[in-house]
């Protein structure tokens, strides 16, 4: 697979791009804009770009109040930032009053290498998944990103996207079929169904591709929105594969994985396996080595799928 850009820097150049037909489109950023990519749109727009210093949660306030006023507001700042920080600002100032605020946590993950745990976000997408009204999207790759940052700028409420750090490789070379709400199916399989979103979608194609040569074939799902989740592909996954394998690089309690089980239950339960940052944080090091430490690879897949039950 070609390598790609990051999410992160992709979303900057979306979203200046957003602003070209979306004139009532503003954006706040907590003095990181160099870093999440909003600077694009600040040095096209700097009128509509307004930079708050470090103080997430004054940001989601001043977000909040152009979005009651009429504007389409985005907002970023490093995941853990500004879904720890100023959670209760999310909850009540656009959550609860159900506003057109897109939030944008980049540098998401444990792939942000030497920063460290205090920068790493890692609960980002359950937080998120628990406030009401706010949709949840984690991209995979570079055609993905600019798919969902339009999707979103013509979405009425609020939302949550996703960014890495590191660049990906390209998944989708001819351009991706994005809807909010649908999964991709990115490759066929009846023997077991692995489910991924963001950073681990490409280590699932990679595992994949492992697995057939032992004769195992495995469906590979993007499941690029984790809210609402596509529960009619989950549904199908369980029902005509009969095993299910979820990786995301994020904590396993309330995740990717955690929605998923949810509707596997609901709808047609199957044996499950589950790949992702256990509860620990992780530690100071470079992205490749700290996503092999803590068991998020191709090979850590492969491992899940032959612990499940035969069919």
């Amino acid at each position: 697979m070609k390598m790609g850009k990051s999410v992160r820097e992709t979303f900057g150049i979306a979203l200046a791009q957003l602003g070209d037909t979306h004139k009532d489109l503003v954006v706040v950023d907590a003095d990181v804009h160099n870093s999440t990519r909003t600077e694009l749109f600040g040095k096209k727009y700097p009128d509509r770009f307004f930079n708050v210093g470090i103080a997430e949660s004054n940001m989601v306030g001043v977000a909040g109040g152009l979005a009651a006023s009429g504007k389409q507001a985005w907002l970023s700042s490093f995941a853990a930032f500004i879904m720890c920080n100023a959670y209760d600002q999310l909850r009540m100032s656009v959550a609860f009053p159900n506003l057109n605020v897109k939030v944008v946590g980049t540098h998401a993950g444990i792939s942000i290498g030497e920063d460290g745990p205090s920068q790493m976000g890692i609960e980002d997408v359950s937080l998120a998944c628990s406030l009401p009204n706010f949709t949840v999207v984690v991209p995979s790759d570079e055609p993905c990103t600019m798919k969902a940052v339009e999707a979103l700028g013509a979405l009425k409420t609020p939302a949550y996207l996703r960014a890495g750090r590191p660049n990906v490789p390209i998944l989708y070379e001819n351009g991706c079929d994005f809807q909010l709400g649908k999964a991709i199916q990115i490759r066929q399989g009846t023997d077991v169904t692995i489910i991924a979103n963001g950073l681990m979608v490409a280590p699932a194609l990679e595992a994949a591709e492992k697995l057939a040569a032992s004769g195992v074939q495995a469906r590979v799902l993007d499941m690029h929105t984790v809210k609402p989740i596509d529960e009619s592909a989950v549904s199908a996954a369980a029902k005509e594969t009969g095993r299910i394998v979820v990786a995301e690089e994020h904590m396993l309690h309330g995740g990717l994985g955690s929605v998923v089980a949810m509707s596997v239950v609901r709808q047609h339960p199957v044996p499950m396996r589950f790949v992702g940052v256990k509860d620990t944080f992780a530690e100071s090091g470079k992205p490749d080595e700290l996503l092999k430490k803590y068991g998020l690879t191709a090979d850590a897949i492969v491992a899940a799928v032959k612990d499940l039950p035969k069919k």
